[in-house]
């Protein structure tokens, strides 16, 4: 297990650097195919879907506050699931992390 981790690292790290990253993490993981990558990588993939959602919704919908939301929302969870790639960990990220793995599936 320790091996998978250490193998899956780098593409972990890549997914949670913005959209583009976490497009680059799906190809960096298709052969050969990673778990701990994959984990990681829907989680970022998920959290930055999930912002620009919120981001394009909020643009034609102004609102100062809802924007402050979005953002603290958005960092916390980012660093939430950014250390436990860091720290090795399997950690889904708070609230949503569970339905990313499920959602996501084609992230393989």
């Amino acid at each position: 297990m320790e091996n998978v981790i250490k193998e899956g690292k780098t593409t972990a790290i890549v997914a949670y650097l913005t959209m583009v990253g976490a497009l680059i993490a799906i190809s960096m993981n298709s052969d050969p195919k990673n778990e701990f990558a994959r984990f990681h990588t829907r989680q970022a993939f998920g959290l930055h879907l999930v912002f620009l959602g919120f981001a394009i919704f909020l643009s034609n919908w102004y609102n100062e506050y809802a924007w402050y939301g979005l953002y603290v929302f958005y960092v916390v969870l980012w660093f939430y699931g950014f250390l436990g790639a860091l720290n090795n960990k399997k950690q889904e990220v708070p609230v949503l992390g569970p339905y990313f793995q499920k959602w996501f599936t084609f992230i393989s």
